[in-house]
């Protein structure tokens, strides 16, 4: 395995520590449109098998060009959604396999954009599933945290502990804290607008997939290993798209537990357009509002120092187990700030979120997984990414509810 990590940010740099543990892959090429930030993330591992370069990933010739210079077999894109379709396109062009943590991006319906859905999120992708298939290639989409380990459990819950799987609903809480910081996102700002101000999508089996206003529904939901409970509501994520695809589930919702001073904060970003991506002309340049906010608030990757807790990513499962009887179920994966920090020096949020990739590139590599097209995680065996997980030193739990 001929690997290349395309971004060096947060996640991308966590990838890196965590791969230059295991033996799975040959070589490592850190890319990033900021050279000085992959050749960081190289210098931080001190592995020969490690290697830096230049790469503007909004270029999918730049990132063919780089792949079949490189000999590379498998691409893992570790930008925010805004550069999947280049990296994705650009990583079939060059005869490799793919992976990312994100999926390419939804668009609201023009006109009535909270009672029709527009492009969902993915749709770009599966739309080229026939040539990944007939080219035997496989891309595997939405491999992070949420989505991706959260639709592990949800393939684990229907093979193995649900007769019949009636609710799917993903929930994500924490009780992480940044000391000095009034607002800091522990993700992304410019992914987490995308995902919290967009139409949340939610399936259900008799109505297919349909949109609900941001922020609706909220629920109070109790969190395990001391986080407590935390109000979640709905966003839009890409967990609700993929798994009505490969598990025969009645409702699949996301609910996120962001908190009441959170969504304030991004209602009053939405309220005065800050969260826009169309350019605006200010003092004679012209600059996206949301890569303003962006680079107003401090870089996630850095605030590992200054954080503490714990953040909690799982599947909460409703249905009736193979005894017949009714069950509810939250198989989940929580990871401490401190034990991230002393491990591999990465906060908690960008650690839980690279470290899935690597345990599916891993699987990749030994062939336990496999597969051409396409594909979520649900289309793949549970339980093998699970034991590898768990040997990598992070268990997952399971409680009845």
């Amino acid at each position: 395995m001929r690997l290349l990590i395309v971004g060096a940010g947060g996640v991308g740099t966590a990838a890196v520590r965590i791969a230059a543990r295991r033996s799975f892959f040959d070589h490592c090429v850190v890319a990033d449109y900021d050279a000085a930030k992959a050749e960081a993330a190289v210098a931080a591992v001190d592995d020969p098998r490690f290697a830096a370069a230049a790469l503007d990933a909004s270029d999918a010739g730049a990132v063919e060009g780089l792949c079949r210079e490189l000999r590379i077999s498998h691409v893992l894109n570790a930008v925010d959604p805004r550069f999947v379709m280049p990296v994705f396109t650009g990583a079939f062009a060059a005869g490799a396999h793919y992976l990312d943590m994100a999926m390419s991006l939804s668009q609201a319906h023009p006109e009535r954009p909270y009672d029709k859905i527009g492009r969902m999120l993915g749709e770009e992708q599966f739309a080229d599933e026939d040539r990944w298939r007939d080219a035997g290639r496989l891309a595997l989409v939405g491999m992070g945290v949420e989505p991706g380990l959260s639709d592990v459990f949800a393939r684990y819950a229907a093979d193995t502990l649900f007769a019949e799987v009636h609710d799917v609903g993903i929930r994500d809480g924490s009780d992480l804290v940044v000391d000095g910081y009034e607002f800091a996102p522990s993700f992304s700002i410019w992914t987490t607008i995308e995902e919290c101000l967009n139409p949340p999508v939610i399936y259900e089996k008799n109505r297919g997939w349909y949109v609900t206003q941001p922020f609706s529904e909220p629920e109070i939901f109790d969190f395990p290993a001391g986080i407590g409970p935390v109000e979640c509501v709905n966003v839009e994520h890409e967990e609700v798209l993929l798994i009505p695809r490969w598990i025969d589930v009645r409702r699949v919702t996301f609910k996120y537990g962001l908190g009441n001073e959170f969504i304030e904060v991004l209602k009053t970003l939405h309220k005065l357009g800050l969260d826009s991506t169309k350019k605006v002309r200010a003092g004679g340049v012209e600059v996206s509002p949301r890569d303003v906010v962006a680079a107003c608030l401090p870089d996630p990757a850095t605030l590992g120092e200054r954080m503490h807790g714990r953040t909690c990513a799982g599947t909460y499962v409703t249905g009736l187990g193979k005894d017949g009887r009714p069950r509810a179920t939250y198989l989940y994966h929580v990871v401490d700030n401190a034990w991230t920090m002393s491990e591999y020096g990465s906060q908690a949020v960008v650690w839980q979120t690279a470290v899935n990739p690597v345990v599916a590139l891993e699987l990749i590599a030994a062939g336990t997984w496999s597969g051409a097209g396409v594909l979520g995680p649900e289309a793949l065996p549970p339980k093998p990414f699970l034991d590898l997980l768990t040997a990598y030193g992070s268990p997952w739990g399971m409680q009845e509810l």
